[in-house]
Protein backbone atom coordinates (compact mmCIF):
# COMPACT_ATOMS: atom_id res chain seq x y z
CA UNK A 1 0.00 0.00 0.00
CA UNK A 2 1.12 3.55 -0.52
CA UNK A 3 1.05 6.89 1.18
CA UNK A 4 1.25 10.15 -0.66
CA UNK A 5 3.37 13.07 0.52
CA UNK A 6 3.25 16.74 -0.22
CA UNK A 7 6.25 16.70 -2.54
CA UNK A 8 5.62 17.84 -6.13
CA UNK A 9 6.44 15.49 -8.94
CA UNK A 10 7.92 18.24 -11.09
CA UNK A 11 10.79 20.59 -10.22
CA UNK A 12 9.43 23.56 -12.10
CA UNK A 13 8.32 26.49 -9.97
CA UNK A 14 4.58 26.99 -9.55
CA UNK A 15 3.14 29.75 -11.68
CA UNK A 16 1.20 32.85 -10.79
CA UNK A 17 -2.10 31.03 -11.21
CA UNK A 18 -1.09 28.39 -8.65
CA UNK A 19 -0.05 31.10 -6.21
CA UNK A 20 -3.36 32.85 -6.79
CA UNK A 21 -5.19 29.63 -5.97
CA UNK A 22 -3.30 29.23 -2.68
CA UNK A 23 -4.06 32.86 -1.85
CA UNK A 24 -7.75 32.26 -2.57
CA UNK A 25 -7.80 29.29 -0.20
CA UNK A 26 -6.16 31.31 2.57
CA UNK A 27 -8.66 34.11 2.00
CA UNK A 28 -11.57 31.64 2.28
CA UNK A 29 -10.32 30.29 5.62
CA UNK A 30 -9.60 33.75 7.03
CA UNK A 31 -12.70 35.60 5.89
CA UNK A 32 -15.15 32.94 7.03
CA UNK A 33 -14.34 33.33 10.71
CA UNK A 34 -15.30 37.03 10.81
CA UNK A 35 -17.88 37.27 8.04
CA UNK A 36 -20.77 36.27 10.30
CA UNK A 37 -20.09 38.81 13.08
CA UNK A 38 -22.19 41.68 11.74
CA UNK A 39 -24.87 39.25 10.50
CA UNK A 40 -25.40 37.90 14.03
CA UNK A 41 -28.31 40.17 15.06
CA UNK A 42 -30.28 39.24 11.94
CA UNK A 43 -29.39 35.54 12.31
CA UNK A 44 -30.57 35.63 15.92
CA UNK A 45 -33.94 37.15 14.99
CA UNK A 46 -34.70 35.04 11.91
CA UNK A 47 -33.33 31.63 12.95
CA UNK A 48 -34.43 31.75 16.58
CA UNK A 49 -31.26 31.90 18.66
CA UNK A 50 -31.37 33.18 22.22
CA UNK A 51 -29.00 35.94 23.32
CA UNK A 52 -26.91 33.32 25.13
CA UNK A 53 -26.78 30.76 22.32
CA UNK A 54 -26.03 33.18 19.45
CA UNK A 55 -22.30 33.14 20.19
CA UNK A 56 -22.14 29.57 18.92
CA UNK A 57 -22.54 30.76 15.34
CA UNK A 58 -18.99 32.09 15.76
CA UNK A 59 -17.69 29.61 18.30
CA UNK A 60 -18.69 26.47 16.37
CA UNK A 61 -16.32 27.45 13.55
CA UNK A 62 -13.43 27.82 16.01
CA UNK A 63 -14.41 24.50 17.59
CA UNK A 64 -14.28 22.56 14.32
CA UNK A 65 -11.19 24.39 13.10
CA UNK A 66 -9.14 24.12 16.28
CA UNK A 67 -10.25 20.60 17.15
CA UNK A 68 -9.31 18.95 13.86
CA UNK A 69 -6.24 20.93 12.80
CA UNK A 70 -3.60 18.52 14.05
CA UNK A 71 -5.31 15.60 12.33
CA UNK A 72 -5.71 17.67 9.17
CA UNK A 73 -2.03 18.60 9.20
CA UNK A 74 -0.92 15.01 9.56
CA UNK A 75 -3.23 13.93 6.74
CA UNK A 76 -1.48 16.52 4.55
CA UNK A 77 1.88 14.89 5.31
CA UNK A 78 0.64 11.33 4.84
CA UNK A 79 -1.84 11.67 1.98
CA UNK A 80 -0.53 14.66 0.05
CA UNK A 81 -1.13 18.39 0.25
CA UNK A 82 -2.93 18.68 -3.08
CA UNK A 83 -5.40 15.91 -2.32
CA UNK A 84 -6.21 17.30 1.12
CA UNK A 85 -6.53 20.76 -0.44
CA UNK A 86 -9.20 19.47 -2.83
CA UNK A 87 -10.96 17.49 -0.08
CA UNK A 88 -10.94 20.48 2.27
CA UNK A 89 -12.32 22.87 -0.35
CA UNK A 90 -15.09 20.44 -1.30
CA UNK A 91 -15.99 19.79 2.35
CA UNK A 92 -16.08 23.53 3.02
CA UNK A 93 -18.41 24.08 0.07
CA UNK A 94 -20.87 21.41 1.19
CA UNK A 95 -20.90 22.86 4.72
CA UNK A 96 -21.59 26.32 3.29
CA UNK A 97 -24.60 24.99 1.37
CA UNK A 98 -25.88 23.47 4.63
CA UNK A 99 -25.59 26.87 6.32
CA UNK A 100 -27.29 28.58 3.39
CA UNK A 101 -30.43 26.47 3.76
CA UNK A 102 -30.43 26.19 7.57
CA UNK A 103 -33.70 27.13 9.25
CA UNK A 104 -33.00 26.03 12.84
CA UNK A 105 -30.24 26.97 15.32
CA UNK A 106 -28.89 23.43 15.63
CA UNK A 107 -28.49 23.02 11.88
CA UNK A 108 -26.77 26.38 11.50
CA UNK A 109 -24.32 25.65 14.33
CA UNK A 110 -23.58 22.25 12.75
CA UNK A 111 -22.89 23.94 9.43
CA UNK A 112 -20.44 26.32 11.07
CA UNK A 113 -18.66 23.43 12.82
CA UNK A 114 -18.39 21.57 9.50
CA UNK A 115 -16.98 24.70 7.87
CA UNK A 116 -14.37 24.70 10.62
CA UNK A 117 -13.42 21.10 9.85
CA UNK A 118 -13.08 22.01 6.18
CA UNK A 119 -10.78 24.86 7.20
CA UNK A 120 -8.77 22.40 9.34
CA UNK A 121 -8.04 20.45 6.16
CA UNK A 122 -7.60 23.41 3.82
CA UNK A 123 -5.32 25.62 5.93
CA UNK A 124 -2.42 23.22 6.61
CA UNK A 125 -2.54 22.02 3.00
CA UNK A 126 -2.30 25.59 1.73
CA UNK A 127 0.59 26.61 3.99
CA UNK A 128 2.45 23.35 3.30
CA UNK A 129 2.18 24.00 -0.45
CA UNK A 130 3.57 27.52 -0.03
CA UNK A 131 6.47 26.33 2.13
CA UNK A 132 7.45 23.36 -0.05
CA UNK A 133 6.72 24.32 -3.64
CA UNK A 134 8.38 27.71 -3.74
CA UNK A 135 12.16 27.89 -3.49
CA UNK A 136 13.65 29.48 -0.37
CA UNK A 137 14.69 33.08 -0.94
CA UNK A 138 13.05 35.68 -3.14
CA UNK A 139 10.54 33.23 -4.67
CA UNK A 140 9.20 32.05 -1.32
CA UNK A 141 9.24 35.58 0.12
CA UNK A 142 7.06 36.72 -2.77
CA UNK A 143 4.74 33.74 -2.29
CA UNK A 144 4.45 34.43 1.44
CA UNK A 145 3.68 38.08 0.71
CA UNK A 146 0.81 37.11 -1.59
CA UNK A 147 -0.38 34.46 0.86
CA UNK A 148 -0.19 37.00 3.68
CA UNK A 149 -2.13 39.63 1.73
CA UNK A 150 -4.92 37.12 1.21
CA UNK A 151 -5.04 35.99 4.83
CA UNK A 152 -4.71 39.41 6.43
CA UNK A 153 -7.23 40.99 4.10
CA UNK A 154 -9.62 38.08 4.62
CA UNK A 155 -9.37 38.29 8.41
CA UNK A 156 -9.88 42.05 8.42
CA UNK A 157 -12.36 42.27 5.54
CA UNK A 158 -14.70 39.67 6.97
CA UNK A 159 -16.62 42.28 8.93
CA UNK A 160 -16.92 44.58 5.92
CA UNK A 161 -18.01 41.81 3.60
CA UNK A 162 -20.49 40.52 6.16
CA UNK A 163 -21.98 43.95 6.66
CA UNK A 164 -22.45 44.63 2.96
CA UNK A 165 -23.82 41.18 2.15
CA UNK A 166 -26.20 41.14 5.11
CA UNK A 167 -27.55 44.60 4.35
CA UNK A 168 -28.12 43.90 0.65
CA UNK A 169 -28.93 40.18 0.42
CA UNK A 170 -29.70 38.97 3.94
CA UNK A 171 -27.78 36.81 6.38
CA UNK A 172 -27.88 33.72 4.13
CA UNK A 173 -25.50 35.44 1.73
CA UNK A 174 -22.57 35.14 4.16
CA UNK A 175 -22.82 31.38 3.59
CA UNK A 176 -23.83 31.53 -0.06
CA UNK A 177 -20.81 33.60 -1.09
CA UNK A 178 -18.48 30.84 0.10
CA UNK A 179 -19.98 28.21 -2.23
CA UNK A 180 -18.62 29.47 -5.60
CA UNK A 181 -15.26 30.29 -4.00
CA UNK A 182 -14.76 26.78 -2.62
CA UNK A 183 -16.05 25.11 -5.78
CA UNK A 184 -13.61 27.15 -7.86
CA UNK A 185 -10.72 26.20 -5.56
CA UNK A 186 -11.55 22.48 -5.64
CA UNK A 187 -11.90 22.40 -9.43
CA UNK A 188 -8.78 24.46 -10.12
CA UNK A 189 -6.38 22.56 -7.86
CA UNK A 190 -5.83 19.50 -10.11
CA UNK A 191 -5.05 21.82 -13.04
CA UNK A 192 -2.80 24.32 -11.28
CA UNK A 193 -0.98 22.33 -8.59
CA UNK A 194 1.56 19.61 -9.35
CA UNK A 195 0.48 16.11 -8.34
CA UNK A 196 1.64 14.67 -5.02
CA UNK A 197 4.51 12.22 -5.27
CA UNK A 198 4.04 8.63 -4.11
CA UNK A 199 6.23 6.97 -1.51
CA UNK A 200 6.04 3.32 -0.58
CA UNK A 201 4.86 3.59 2.99
CA UNK A 202 2.16 1.46 4.59
CA UNK A 203 -1.11 3.23 5.21
CA UNK A 204 -1.67 1.09 8.29
CA UNK A 205 0.90 3.24 10.11
CA UNK A 206 -1.53 6.10 10.74
CA UNK A 207 -1.64 6.91 14.47
CA UNK A 208 -5.32 6.30 15.26
CA UNK A 209 -5.05 6.53 19.10
CA UNK A 210 -3.06 9.75 18.74
CA UNK A 211 -5.61 11.17 16.29
CA UNK A 212 -8.53 10.36 18.60
CA UNK A 213 -6.95 11.79 21.78
CA UNK A 214 -5.54 14.89 20.05
CA UNK A 215 -8.84 15.71 18.36
CA UNK A 216 -10.93 15.05 21.47
CA UNK A 217 -8.54 17.01 23.67
CA UNK A 218 -8.44 19.98 21.33
CA UNK A 219 -12.23 19.96 20.94
CA UNK A 220 -12.76 19.96 24.71
CA UNK A 221 -10.27 22.78 25.31
CA UNK A 222 -11.80 25.00 22.63
CA UNK A 223 -15.34 24.09 23.76
CA UNK A 224 -14.53 25.01 27.34
CA UNK A 225 -12.92 28.30 26.37
CA UNK A 226 -15.82 29.47 24.22
CA UNK A 227 -18.33 28.29 26.88
CA UNK A 228 -16.69 30.23 29.72
CA UNK A 229 -18.37 33.62 29.23
CA UNK A 230 -21.83 32.02 29.03
CA UNK A 231 -21.63 29.11 31.50
CA UNK A 232 -19.10 30.48 34.00
CA UNK A 233 -15.46 29.49 34.28
CA UNK A 234 -15.95 27.22 37.27
CA UNK A 235 -18.77 25.21 35.66
CA UNK A 236 -18.34 21.68 34.40
CA UNK A 237 -19.18 22.87 30.89
CA UNK A 238 -16.35 25.41 30.81
CA UNK A 239 -13.65 24.72 33.39
CA UNK A 240 -14.42 21.00 33.46
CA UNK A 241 -14.16 20.72 29.69
CA UNK A 242 -10.83 22.58 29.66
CA UNK A 243 -9.37 20.33 32.37
CA UNK A 244 -10.60 17.19 30.60
CA UNK A 245 -9.13 18.46 27.34
CA UNK A 246 -5.76 19.20 28.91
CA UNK A 247 -5.75 15.70 30.45
CA UNK A 248 -6.45 14.14 27.04
CA UNK A 249 -3.68 16.19 25.46
CA UNK A 250 -1.36 14.81 28.15
CA UNK A 251 -2.46 11.29 27.20
CA UNK A 252 -1.86 12.18 23.56
CA UNK A 253 1.74 13.21 24.31
CA UNK A 254 2.34 9.92 26.13
CA UNK A 255 1.01 8.02 23.12
CA UNK A 256 3.21 10.04 20.76
CA UNK A 257 6.31 9.24 22.82
CA UNK A 258 5.68 5.50 22.41
CA UNK A 259 4.25 5.00 18.92
CA UNK A 260 6.35 4.30 15.83
CA UNK A 261 4.37 6.59 13.53
CA UNK A 262 3.22 9.50 15.70
CA UNK A 263 0.66 12.03 14.64
CA UNK A 264 2.95 14.67 16.17
CA UNK A 265 6.61 13.58 16.15
CA UNK A 266 7.88 14.95 19.46
CA UNK A 267 11.28 15.64 17.90
CA UNK A 268 9.63 18.61 16.19
CA UNK A 269 9.42 20.28 19.59
CA UNK A 270 13.22 20.48 19.61
CA UNK A 271 13.02 23.11 16.86
CA UNK A 272 13.37 26.35 18.80
CA UNK A 273 11.86 28.49 16.07
CA UNK A 274 8.80 26.23 15.72
CA UNK A 275 8.13 26.33 19.47
CA UNK A 276 8.73 30.08 19.76
CA UNK A 277 6.60 30.90 16.71
CA UNK A 278 3.76 28.67 17.93
CA UNK A 279 3.85 30.34 21.35
CA UNK A 280 3.88 33.78 19.71
CA UNK A 281 0.84 32.91 17.61
CA UNK A 282 -0.97 31.65 20.72
CA UNK A 283 -0.34 34.87 22.67
CA UNK A 284 -0.78 37.30 19.77
CA UNK A 285 -4.11 36.03 18.43
CA UNK A 286 -6.07 36.82 21.59
CA UNK A 287 -5.43 40.58 21.38
CA UNK A 288 -5.88 40.59 17.58
CA UNK A 289 -9.23 38.79 17.84
CA UNK A 290 -10.17 40.92 20.83
CA UNK A 291 -9.67 44.17 18.93
CA UNK A 292 -12.33 43.10 16.44
CA UNK A 293 -14.73 42.54 19.33
CA UNK A 294 -13.90 45.89 20.94
CA UNK A 295 -14.25 47.72 17.63
CA UNK A 296 -17.57 46.20 16.58
CA UNK A 297 -19.05 46.57 20.09
CA UNK A 298 -18.06 50.23 20.25
CA UNK A 299 -19.38 51.12 16.81
CA UNK A 300 -22.70 49.28 17.11
CA UNK A 301 -23.51 49.47 20.84
CA UNK A 302 -22.00 52.86 21.70
CA UNK A 303 -22.11 54.88 18.47
CA UNK A 304 -25.23 53.16 17.12
CA UNK A 305 -23.84 52.19 13.70
CA UNK A 306 -25.82 49.76 11.57
CA UNK A 307 -24.44 46.59 9.97
CA UNK A 308 -23.53 48.24 6.66
CA UNK A 309 -21.74 51.23 8.18
CA UNK A 310 -19.87 49.11 10.73
CA UNK A 311 -18.86 46.66 8.03
CA UNK A 312 -17.57 49.37 5.72
CA UNK A 313 -15.50 50.67 8.61
CA UNK A 314 -13.28 47.58 8.29
CA UNK A 315 -12.19 48.46 4.75
CA UNK A 316 -9.41 50.99 5.51
CA UNK A 317 -7.59 48.65 7.84
CA UNK A 318 -7.99 45.87 5.27
CA UNK A 319 -6.23 48.03 2.69
CA UNK A 320 -3.37 48.72 5.11
CA UNK A 321 -3.15 45.01 5.97
CA UNK A 322 -2.64 44.22 2.31
CA UNK A 323 0.01 46.93 2.11
CA UNK A 324 1.78 45.45 5.13
CA UNK A 325 1.86 41.96 3.64
CA UNK A 326 2.59 42.94 0.05
CA UNK A 327 4.89 45.95 0.41
CA UNK A 328 6.36 46.11 3.91
CA UNK A 329 6.86 42.41 4.73
CA UNK A 330 9.25 41.51 1.85
CA UNK A 331 11.43 44.55 2.58
CA UNK A 332 11.67 43.80 6.29
CA UNK A 333 12.37 40.10 5.75
CA UNK A 334 15.24 40.90 3.37
CA UNK A 335 16.77 43.59 5.56
CA UNK A 336 16.07 42.39 9.10
CA UNK A 337 15.23 38.70 8.91
CA UNK A 338 12.25 36.99 10.51
CA UNK A 339 13.09 37.75 14.15
CA UNK A 340 13.33 41.52 13.94
CA UNK A 341 10.41 41.69 11.51
CA UNK A 342 8.25 39.99 14.14
CA UNK A 343 9.59 42.14 16.97
CA UNK A 344 8.70 45.28 15.02
CA UNK A 345 5.34 43.91 13.82
CA UNK A 346 4.24 42.72 17.28
CA UNK A 347 5.28 45.98 18.97
CA UNK A 348 3.44 47.90 16.26
CA UNK A 349 0.26 45.92 16.90
CA UNK A 350 0.51 46.82 20.62
CA UNK A 351 0.91 50.53 19.86
CA UNK A 352 -1.98 50.49 17.39
CA UNK A 353 -4.35 48.88 19.93
CA UNK A 354 -3.52 51.68 22.39
CA UNK A 355 -4.27 54.23 19.66
CA UNK A 356 -7.65 52.63 18.91
CA UNK A 357 -8.90 52.51 22.49
CA UNK A 358 -7.59 56.02 23.16
CA UNK A 359 -9.98 57.22 20.45
CA UNK A 360 -13.04 55.75 22.21
CA UNK A 361 -15.42 57.98 24.16
CA UNK A 362 -19.10 58.16 24.92
CA UNK A 363 -19.63 60.89 22.33
CA UNK A 364 -16.81 59.87 19.98
CA UNK A 365 -16.70 59.20 16.26
CA UNK A 366 -15.31 56.56 13.93
CA UNK A 367 -12.74 59.06 12.70
CA UNK A 368 -11.10 59.18 16.11
CA UNK A 369 -10.44 55.43 15.78
CA UNK A 370 -9.18 55.54 12.21
CA UNK A 371 -5.46 56.32 12.83
CA UNK A 372 -5.17 53.38 15.22
CA UNK A 373 -7.13 51.09 12.89
CA UNK A 374 -4.82 51.95 9.99
CA UNK A 375 -1.73 51.23 12.09
CA UNK A 376 -3.30 47.99 13.27
CA UNK A 377 -3.94 46.84 9.72
CA UNK A 378 -0.38 47.68 8.64
CA UNK A 379 1.40 45.93 11.51
CA UNK A 380 -0.97 42.95 11.77
CA UNK A 381 -0.67 42.44 8.01
CA UNK A 382 3.10 42.34 8.42
CA UNK A 383 3.31 40.10 11.50
CA UNK A 384 0.67 37.51 10.53
CA UNK A 385 2.35 35.94 7.48
CA UNK A 386 5.82 36.34 9.00
CA UNK A 387 5.01 34.28 12.08
CA UNK A 388 3.39 31.51 10.03
CA UNK A 389 6.42 31.46 7.75
CA UNK A 390 8.60 31.00 10.84
CA UNK A 391 6.54 27.97 11.94
CA UNK A 392 7.71 25.89 8.98
CA UNK A 393 11.13 27.44 8.40
CA UNK A 394 13.16 24.71 10.14
CA UNK A 395 10.89 21.73 9.44
CA UNK A 396 11.41 19.08 6.76
CA UNK A 397 9.10 19.17 3.76
CA UNK A 398 7.43 15.90 4.79
CA UNK A 399 6.31 17.40 8.11
CA UNK A 400 5.14 20.82 6.93
CA UNK A 401 1.50 19.84 7.36
CA UNK A 402 1.76 18.99 11.04
CA UNK A 403 3.93 22.07 11.70
CA UNK A 404 1.34 24.29 10.00
CA UNK A 405 -1.39 22.61 12.04
CA UNK A 406 0.47 23.31 15.27
CA UNK A 407 0.65 26.98 14.40
CA UNK A 408 -2.98 27.24 13.43
CA UNK A 409 -4.15 25.25 16.47
CA UNK A 410 -2.31 27.83 18.59
CA UNK A 411 -4.13 30.53 16.60
CA UNK A 412 -7.59 29.08 17.29
CA UNK A 413 -7.04 28.18 20.95
CA UNK A 414 -5.15 31.40 21.69
CA UNK A 415 -7.80 33.48 19.95
CA UNK A 416 -10.62 31.77 21.86
CA UNK A 417 -8.86 32.11 25.22
CA UNK A 418 -7.80 35.70 24.62
CA UNK A 419 -11.25 36.77 23.46
CA UNK A 420 -12.91 35.15 26.47
CA UNK A 421 -10.52 36.92 28.88
CA UNK A 422 -10.92 40.30 27.17
CA UNK A 423 -14.73 40.02 27.12
CA UNK A 424 -14.63 39.26 30.85
CA UNK A 425 -12.37 42.29 31.45
CA UNK A 426 -14.60 44.55 29.35
CA UNK A 427 -17.74 43.44 31.18
CA UNK A 428 -16.28 43.59 34.70
CA UNK A 429 -18.30 46.10 36.70
CA UNK A 430 -20.52 47.04 33.73
CA UNK A 431 -24.13 47.91 34.45
CA UNK A 432 -27.14 46.40 32.71
CA UNK A 433 -28.42 49.63 31.19
CA UNK A 434 -27.89 51.07 27.71
CA UNK A 435 -24.50 52.09 26.37
CA UNK A 436 -22.88 54.51 28.82
CA UNK A 437 -19.46 55.76 29.78
CA UNK A 438 -19.11 52.58 31.85
CA UNK A 439 -19.30 50.53 28.66
CA UNK A 440 -16.59 52.63 27.05
CA UNK A 441 -14.46 52.33 30.20
CA UNK A 442 -14.77 48.53 30.01
CA UNK A 443 -13.78 48.44 26.35
CA UNK A 444 -10.80 50.69 27.01
CA UNK A 445 -9.74 48.58 30.00
CA UNK A 446 -9.84 45.43 27.88
CA UNK A 447 -7.95 47.18 25.08
CA UNK A 448 -5.13 48.21 27.40
CA UNK A 449 -4.84 44.64 28.68
CA UNK A 450 -4.67 43.43 25.06
CA UNK A 451 -1.95 45.96 24.27
CA UNK A 452 0.11 44.97 27.32
CA UNK A 453 -0.10 41.28 26.44
CA UNK A 454 0.90 42.00 22.85
CA UNK A 455 3.90 44.05 23.96
CA UNK A 456 5.03 41.23 26.26
CA UNK A 457 4.70 38.82 23.31
CA UNK A 458 7.62 40.54 21.59
CA UNK A 459 9.86 38.57 23.99
CA UNK A 460 8.77 35.36 22.25
CA UNK A 461 9.93 36.72 18.90
CA UNK A 462 13.53 36.66 20.15
CA UNK A 463 13.37 32.86 20.20
CA UNK A 464 12.87 32.79 16.41
CA UNK A 465 15.75 32.32 14.00
CA UNK A 466 17.27 35.61 12.85
CA UNK A 467 18.04 34.36 9.36
CA UNK A 468 16.53 36.07 6.35
CA UNK A 469 13.74 34.20 4.55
Amino acid sequence: MTTLTNQPTARTAPGAAALGLLALAHFIVSVDFNIVYIALPEIGREVGFTAQSLQWVVSAYALGFGGFLLLGGRLVDRLGARRIFVAGAAWFGVASVLGLVATAPGLLVAARALQGIGAALLFPATLALVNTRFAAGAERTRALAVWGVAGASGALAGGGAGGVLTSVFGWQSVFGVMVPLTVAAALAAPRLLAADAVRHVRLSGIDVPGAVTATAGSLLVVFGLVSGPEAGWTSARAGGAVLAGVALIGVFLLIEARTRTPLLPLRLLRHRTLVAATALIFVLMGPVTGLHYLYTTYLQDVLGYGALAAGLGFLPQSALAMAGSWLLLPVLLRRWGTRMTLVAGTAGVAVSIVAVVAGMSGDGTYWALLPGLLLFGLFAGTAYPAVFAAVGSEVDAGEQGVASALGSTAQQVGGAMGLAVLVAVANAGEGSGPATDAVVDGLQRAGMVAAAVTLLATVLAWGISARRT
